[in-house]
């Protein structure tokens, strides 16, 4: 079943034009990782999908509902649960307090959280700001858990990481997908990214330049569109 379905869509930066009719789909159960340079709109695509950015063409339905005059927090409780760059966790709140503040009954429960990543268990007590960077976007991932989305969105939850942490995240990664979660991912290590994708979209300039499986995408395609 088609769980999202991104049509044509055209977004702006004021009177910049971001976006030019980038389309992307998922179906449920699938993970998509969404590719290309830094400025290539990856970023405004996702923000696009939870209407943060809303495009002022195009379509996105998600769920089977139209989210182009829904509010992103109405965007957000039809089912997506969006792990944004930079983590951005609620940093004089303590650790159970940012998982339970979004929370919602469902399988992701304060127990299965901290079973993925017992680190938050450990600091639980902990403020947010006192953690490092690589437990904050643990943090950001439970706290997205917690509203047990349909859909993860995962926005370089591994930028910046030291690589035992990087690890760390690819595991929690992989055991989402085991479990059936779909998923929408951008990152830039593509050892770690090209296994755990069903398929890859490439933007170029806000347009879509390839799509397909991971086995496909040559090395011809990685150094055209996404070497430095």
């Amino acid at each position: 079943m088609m769980l999202l379905d991104v049509q044509e869509i055209q977004t702006f930066y004021g009177g910049s034009q971001a976006l030019f009719g980038v389309r992307l789909s998922m179906a449920e159960g699938e993970v998509v990782a969404l590719m290309g340079r830094n400025g290539m709109g990856k970023s405004t695509t996702i923000k696009s999908i939870c209407n943060l950015m809303p495009p002022k063409s195009g379509r996105i339905i998600f769920a089977g509902t139209p989210t182009d005059r829904q509010p992103p927090h109405r965007v957000a409780r039809l089912g997506i649960g969006l792990v944004p760059e930079g983590r951005r966790c609620f940093p004089n709140l303590s650790v159970y307090e940012n998982l339970v503040a979004a929370a919602r009954s469902g399988h992701w429960t304060l127990e299965r959280v901290n079973q993925l990543f017992p680190r938050l268990a450990e600091r639980r007590d902990q403020m947010a700001r006192s953690l490092s960077g690589g437990e904050q976007q643990m943090l950001a991932v439970g706290r997205a858990l917690m509203t047990n989305p349909k859909l993860l969105i995962l926005d370089e939850a591994t930028e910046g990481l030291a690589p035992v942490i990087r690890q760390d995240i690819w595991r929690a990664i992989r055991t989402l997908k085991g479990e059936g979660l779909s998923i929408l991912v951008v990152d830039k290590t593509l050892s770690e990214l090209l296994p755990v994708a069903d398929r890859c979209v490439i933007l170029e300039n806000g347009r879509n330049v390839w799509q397909g499986r991971p086995g496909d995408l040559s090395g011809d395609l990685q150094d055209r569109y996404l070497g430095v």
